[in-house]
């Protein structure tokens, strides 16, 4: 059945896992060609639906799968009056099996089918049946001028199950990618279709899973779960005669000289998602502001390490980074953080001072890098890490067997164990300062209510997502404050306070 964005499923899966799946479908009495043929009537249907208006439609046609889809979609557009033709960037003749099955019938059927050229005149609709998902290496020529075209056109663009030049299990674009308006993809969905560039070319979302039997995917491996509401992590409702000791006491550590903030913003966070006390260590000079903004926290003016040791024996969860520095201040106060036996959620410059090597981080701690902090943690480029986030969240979360946020579009949750979740919600004007140390005092504030390190990871980075693309509807100029009220809206109706 096909899906709208919102109800697809949790299930995100590679490029192989998915030709898995396709044959097991087959192994289990269903026809290539029929899979094919069910697709092709998929992406039809999409299409239709989308441009209803439509009457034109141009495919561009490799020499795979994909392109037997696409043969299969001009025959359907044909048989319903449309005027229709392919541009085969990929030689016929090279077509094997049922993408030639597909082609013939489109011979058959009347479809106009030219050789691409320089010269060729895209019109209508474009369909991107090109490669599907088993382009790895970089695009090469001529498909690189095809797709450059595509692009140029101005015209609608459909990509049929990915768009040519996404690398489907990492989300990069391999040199270049088609820029979709609405992808049809099929039977699972493809976890490059979520994370690192994918959000600029992907477009519109539509999920078909070609009438495959539930039992096909039992059983199957996943590479990830998809973040919705329906599946994050809950906290549970408090019973009436709560009191603040039981929903723990978060220390935040951070705020050197210039970056107060920082440390501001994220005990606010902290604060309004439920922790039942906060208490901040900081430079003496903030005291005043944090007392202005958070009358309700306790604050420490804080010269050295040892003025901490009060504050980390009442602690149950701390929450070290933001606004914190690489000065000698900051380095000190973080040594005596990951001295503490205690949950930790390590941000910004603790993540700098890790990667140094002058600090260990403590056993079952969260980390939230963005990828210029995840590659100094790394050892290798930002561009490194972009280029297959997935890996890099694993990475890093086995190198310091600790739950991983890994921010960015399309932002991942790894856990030691090997556990995956991606959250794909969010909106660009969420690209504004602050808004990584209000994620940092919300997951302090999830632990410090009783979750463990990856449910409050997942539940962090879901509500801090869609409280950006809540607030995000009002266009530019986002404030990391702003998410913090939308944050606790969305906590309440997500797990109301009372049982």
């Amino acid at each position: 059945m096909p899906h709208t964005k919102d109800e697809l499923p949790d299930a995100l899966y590679s490029a192989a896992q998915v030709r898995g799946l396709d044959a097991s479908l087959i192994a289990a009495g269903t026809p290539g060609f029929e899979l094919m043929q069910r697709a092709a009537r998929a992406t039809w249907r999409a299409l239709v639906r989308h441009w209803p208006t439509a009457h034109e439609l141009s495919v561009v046609a490799g020499h795979g799968n994909n392109a037997g889809d696409g043969y299969l979609v001009a025959v359907l557009a044909r048989r319903a009056g449309w005027h229709v033709r392919v541009l085969a960037a990929g030689d016929p003749g090279r077509l094997q099996g049922d993408a030639a099955s597909a082609h013939a019938e489109a011979v058959a059927e009347g479809v106009a089918i030219q050789d691409w050229s320089v010269h060729s005149e895209l019109r209508g609709i474009v369909l991107d049946a090109l490669f599907g998902t088993g382009l790895t290496g970089e695009v090469r020529e001529p498909y690189a001028s095809v797709i450059a075209a595509i692009n140029a056109s101005g015209l609608p663009v459909a990509a049929v199950d990915i768009p040519s030049g996404l690398c489907a299990d990492t989300g990069r674009i391999l040199g270049i990618a088609v820029r979709a308006d609405l992808t049809v993809t099929f039977i699972g969905l493809k976890l490059g279709l979520f994370t690192g560039d994918a959000a600029d070319v992907v477009g519109d979302l539509v999920f078909n899973d070609l009438l495959a039997a539930p039992e096909t995917f039992i059983g199957a491996t996943v590479s990830a779960r998809r973040l919705t509401a329906g599946n994050v992590p809950r906290l549970t409702g408090r019973a009436p005669t709560s009191h603040k000791g039981k929903f723990g006491h978060v220390l935040l550590i951070g705020g050197d000289r210039g970056f107060g903030g920082a440390i501001v913003l994220s005990a606010q966070s902290a604060l309004r998602s439920g922790a039942g006390m906060v208490s901040v260590a900081t430079r003496s000079e903030h005291v005043p502001a944090v007392l202005a903004r958070l009358p309700e926290a306790m604050v420490l003016g804080t010269s050295s390490a040892n003025q901490l040791m009060g504050l980390l024996e009442k602690a149950t969860v701390l929450v070290v980074g933001p606004g914190l520095g690489q000065a000698a201040w900051g380095r000190s106060l973080l040594s005596a953080a990951a001295n503490a036996p205690l949950p930790q959620v390590w941000d910004a410059d603790a993540l700098n001072l890790l990667a140094e090597g002058g600090v260990s981080l403590p056993a079952g701690c969260v980390i939230t890098p963005h990828p210029g902090e995840a590659a100094r943690l790394l050892g290798i480029s930002t561009a490194d890490v972009q280029a297959d986030r997935p890996a890099a969240a694993h990475a890093l979360s086995k190198k310091y067997t600790a739950v991983v946020i890994l921010k960015g579009a399309g932002s991942l949750i790894a856990s030691p164990d090997g556990r995956l979740a991606l959250c794909h919600q969010g909106h660009p004007a969420m690209a504004s300062a602050g808004l990584g140390d209000v994620l940092a005092g919300l997951v302090g504030a999830l632990l410090a209510q009783g979750m463990d390190a990856y449910d409050a990871a997942c539940l962090a980075v879901w509500l801090h997502a869609n409280a950006g693309a809540q607030q995000g509807e009002f266009g530019r100029g986002l404030a990391a404050s702003d998410l913090i009220p939308a944050i606790r809206q969305l906590l309440e109706e997500q797990a109301p306070c009372l049982k």
